[in-house]
């Protein structure tokens, strides 16, 4: 990665908890990125249209409220729908181990939990990018086995 990446952290619905999003979104800076974050309670919409206006090659979802079964899919769906399946997609907050195979099915490619070091984030995106199928929707089964 010789260049920097556009990266778009969005906080999709009514969560207004957005401290961990910050914190990601300045160890993505810091490390040289273009990172573009939307503030607190966008719709799916929303983020899809930044990610599309702003030409970002990864996307960073986080929830804290719960509702990421039902948030997370919806942007990924609506990615997709959009012609933007090359976009990668990771996630990050209050997310029981549970529920990650699904967000997974849904073309998600990270789930990072509390106490994730920001370091693991960084090594994921630099591994995702060696990947050729990584996007959202083009299917290929790899993700990141994270630590936390």
């Amino acid at each position: 990665m010789s260049e920097p990446l556009r990266i778009v952290v969005a906080k999709p619905g009514l969560d207004g908890h957005d401290r961990g999003a910050k914190v990601v979104a300045r160890t993505l800076r810091d490390a040289g990125h273009e990172v573009i974050y939307t503030g607190l309670r966008r719709t799916a919409q929303q983020i899809v249209e930044t990610v599309r206006d702003e030409d970002a090659r990864f996307l960073g979802l986080s929830s804290l409220s719960g509702a990421h079964n039902h948030l997370f899919p919806k942007v990924c769906e609506l990615l997709v729908k959009e012609g933007l399946d090359d976009v990668i997609v990771f996630g990050g907050g209050i997310i029981p181990f549970e529920d990650r195979d699904v967000l997974f099915a849904c073309g998600m490619k990270a789930i990072f939990g509390p106490g994730t070091p920001t370091t693991e984030i960084l090594d994921f995106i630099i591994k995702a990018c060696e990947v050729s199928n990584a996007g959202v929707g083009q299917n290929g089964d790899w993700h990141w086995e994270s630590s936390a």
